[in-house]
């Protein structure tokens, strides 16, 4: 399949304002996200974003970015502008989708989110991991999947939700939020209107599981560290100054 992995990138972060550009380890965050998204060796690597600073920071360190609108509401709009943008012949199969707030993610695991589509079945796929903390079962700011097992490796998305789910003996899995999109599921989840249960939840995948759209979940072994806030700014600048000195 011919794979374009987008990142989307914008400055209007509530908590941590202007965090693409935020100094890790010698470089912008979203530069980190590039390379680690290059890493992976999917395809090609385009980071969209509304600013211009992001733009050229982003073009300094030797990657491509695309300008696109600042009115977006999700990252999904606006990977779907900077796809058409790219791509307006349809020769891309396959997006990858990965925030740019994961400096730290490891490569592997962004390949890992292609696995679901052996199965023709699958429109979207996804990634979680088990979840070990306890603290981690009760928290609202975990995303829990709720899925009926393919494989030792692989879930079929039933539900995702804030509460601690399902009820009972077993594992929780905890959602990451990197998508890969078949280009048509792309296309159909950006026509959708924001469903119910996505309102209640404040989830945006529900959309498409509520418009009967197939999403597998492939388990992985480690959570990438999301940056949302200063306090995950200096985890961040820690794990990767390690790396650098390593």
């Amino acid at each position: 399949m011919s794979t374009l992995i987008l990142i989307p990138a914008r400055m209007a972060s509530m908590r941590l304002p202007g965090k693409p550009l935020a100094e890790i380890a010698g470089a912008p965050m979203i530069v980190h996200v590039a390379r680690r998204a290059a890493e992976s060796g999917l395809g090609r690597v385009v980071v969209a974003t509304d600013t211009a600073d992001v733009a050229e920071a982003v073009r300094a360190a030797g990657f491509e970015a695309a300008m696109t609108r600042s009115d977006h509401e999700s990252g999904s709009d606006r990977i779907f502008e900077a796809l058409t943008a790219l791509d307006p012949g349809g020769k891309v199969e396959t997006i990858v989708n990965v925030q740019g707030d994961l400096p730290t993610i490891e490569p592997a695991v962004i390949g890992a989110a292609l696995r679901p589509f052996e199965d023709g079945a699958v429109d979207i796929a996804t990634l979680g991991v088990e979840i070990v903390h306890d603290a981690e079962k009760t928290n609202p700011n975990v995303v829990k999947i709720v899925g009926s097992p393919r494989s030792t490796t692989r879930l079929r998305a039933l539900y995702f939700t804030r509460a601690t789910a399902p009820w009972g003996d077993g594992p929780l899995y905890h959602h990451i939020g990197l998508y890969a999109y078949r280009r048509a599921a792309l296309e159909r989840f950006v026509s959708l209107k924001p469903s119910a249960l996505e309102k209640r939840e404040r989830l945006e995948q529900l959309r498409a599981l509520e418009a009967g759209m197939v999403i597998d979940v492939e388990i992985v072994r480690s959570v990438p560290l999301g940056v949302d806030t200063p306090h995950d700014l200096e985890r961040a600048r820690e794990i990767l100054e390690k790396q650098d000195k390593a």
